[in-house]
């Protein structure tokens, strides 16, 4: 493998293997990631360890998720060309960084991230009163300063977590210096579009709500599923004139079908001119063709040759992590590792 070029500013971010991604994953995270890779060294890593705090009781699906999410990594155009793609179990420098962070986190930062007791309330039937759940932001802020990257792309919604790991690199950095420099940089927020992607019962797209388009779903499947999607609740009749701005699918036709479909979904939808399901099927023409190059782009691998690359990946990655080791273990006055 290539080594990346240096002088480019380094970002990194991940995904936990929870199953096959969603069009909310690609929307979210993965279709940002892609355009990183031109302008950016770029770390991505599939965080199996992320996968314990709310689902440790149950581990027998966490190999065959990965591998999965390894193939989404690579149909959506991750190219290992240029980019890291790692496990971060492969990296035990990510677990020694968060057991150090452990030792110098007051509790209360942990209690107030709003996640905790958000997740808590909303999640049920498992028991989240574990130190990994109170803990992962921690582990996040591991898995961030452990490659000393300038920034981390997130959307809005997790900019909260980046600042915890602001304040985490301050407290070490004041605390710990190595030759009187500090050793950790506080990474920079690079906020990604994340648009809104209803899922196909109205609510945001989530594998926790059953609502996803998956990207490894067929055409047959993508239309059958856009058959019951709900739409605008004004629409009782087929006579009746709606809203495409009050409609998950007229949402879904914003992202993803041409300017001038869209013109054709308004004129439609508010003259009563079209009816629900012809609306819908000219949104699943417009994922299909989302789909199908990721699809194809995906059916080049095998999903050993996935695991292949994501263990190479891991390897360039642990070298990275194990030079900042060496300066923490330094800083801290620690037996370097």
């Amino acid at each position: 493998m290539p080594t990346i070029p240096s002088s480019r500013p380094r970002v990194l971010s991940g995904m936990r293997p929870t199953g096959k991604l969603h069009l909310g994953n690609y929307m979210g995270a993965l279709a940002n990631w892609v355009k990183l890779q031109q302008d950016y060294e770029c770390y991505f890593f599939i965080a199996d360890w992320h996968a314990l705090t709310t689902d440790y009781a149950d581990t027998s699906k966490v190999m065959d998720n990965i591998e999965e999410v390894a193939l989404d990594f690579l149909g959506a155009g991750l190219d290992p060309e240029n980019s890291v793609l790692f496990l971060q179990s492969k990296v035990l420098e990510h677990s020694k960084l968060h057991l150090l962070f452990s030792m110098i986190t007051p509790v209360s930062w942990l209690e107030r991230v709003p996640t905790y007791k958000e997740q808590q309330e909303n999640i049920t039937g498992k028991d989240l009163s574990t130190y990994g759940f109170l803990g992962y932001p921690l582990l996040q802020s591991a898995d961030i300063l452990i490659y000393q990257p300038q920034f981390v792309p997130v959307g809005q919604d997790q900019v909260v977590h980046v600042e915890l790991t602001r304040e985490i690199a301050r407290r070490f950095n004041q605390f710990y210096k190595l030759d009187g420099r500090e050793v950790l940089p506080e990474p920079q927020v690079l906020l990604t579009p994340s648009p809104k992607l209803p899922g196909t019962d109205g609510r945001k797209m989530s594998k926790s709500y059953g609502n996803t388009i998956q990207l490894t779903d067929t055409e047959a499947e993508v239309r059958q599923k856009l058959k019951t999607m709900v739409t605008d609740p004004a629409r009782i009749r087929r006579s009746d004139p709606g809203d495409p701005d009050k409609c998950p699918v007229g949402d879904l036709h914003k992202l993803f079908s041409t300017p001038e479909k869209l013109v054709e979904v308004y004129t439609g939808c508010r003259s009563a001119g079209i009816g629900c399901i012809q609306c819908k099927g000219w949104a699943a023409d417009s994922l299909v063709q989302i789909l199908a190059p990721i699809q194809e782009r995906r059916s080049r691998y095998t999903a050993a040759q996935a695991v292949e690359i994501i263990e190479a990946g891991s390897v360039r990655a642990q070298r990275r992590a194990a030079q900042t080791m060496r300066e923490i273990d330094a800083a801290m006055q620690m037996p370097i590792g």
